[in-house]
């Protein structure tokens, strides 16, 4: 115990906020209590406290992460490649990518982020998590004026409609084809990949100029 107390608090921070994510995956936010957390964590409750103030900031902390992974893998897709639909596709990817790694999470970063900030109660993580979402927002708004100015985009989008459009459609179609990845094979004889590719192609053509539809 001794070592502990030496190691900086960020270090104890993490072993919580790790010890939390399992326990969240394994029984739900609302059935995990901070017993629960301090005693998966190696910690007394009163420990506990000493590092979050309660279950939301823990939340908090998760989530934020969560959220600079996912920008990583946007920023990450949108400089590998220079063409429209290349960009596209690796977004699509990086998306399955994030869902795969972080279902937990998935569903978490795309449901509804705090905007009111002038609450006592209100994180830092809260704020940092809705500055990291703008970002990225600004990140697709820069790929759709670039694939409408390149002629690769329908050039009567309007930008931030299409964006949230664009996280709930993709967004969808991935957390549809995990939750229904058997009854999706058994009923149409695809496989996850090409239920997809199905389905990021159709949303493509809904923004593509009608010449690039392919």
């Amino acid at each position: 115990m001794g070592r502990r107390k030496k190691e900086p608090k960020s270090v104890h921070r993490e072993n919580i906020a790790s010890a939390a994510s399992v326990l969240f995956m394994e029984k739900g936010i609302t059935e995990t209590s901070m017993d629960d957390i301090a005693k998966a964590a190696g910690y007394s409750k009163a420990t506990l406290y000493v590092y979050f103030k309660n279950k939301e900031e823990i939340i908090g902390i998760l989530v934020l992460d969560s959220m600079k992974k996912l920008y990583g893998y946007i920023v990450s897709a949108l400089e590998q490649q220079e063409s429209t639909k290349s960009r596209y596709d690796l977004i699509c990817d990086g998306l399955v990518q994030y869902q795969e790694e972080f279902p937990f999470y998935f569903k978490m970063v795309l449901d509804k982020i705090n905007i009111d900030f002038e609450k006592d109660d209100c994180l830092e993580e809260e704020k940092e998590t809705f500055q990291v979402g703008e970002e990225l927002n600004a990140k697709i708004k820069d790929f759709l004026i670039s694939g409408m100015e390149k002629g690769d985009l329908r050039t009567n989008l309007e930008i931030m409609p299409t964006i949230f459009h664009f996280w709930g459609m993709l967004s969808g179609i991935i957390q549809l084809s995990s939750n229904k990845e058997e009854y999706i094979k058994n009923s149409m004889g695809l496989s996850k990949k090409q239920f997809l590719e199905y389905g990021f192609s159709m949303l493509y053509c809904s923004i593509a100029a009608k010449e690039r539809c392919r």
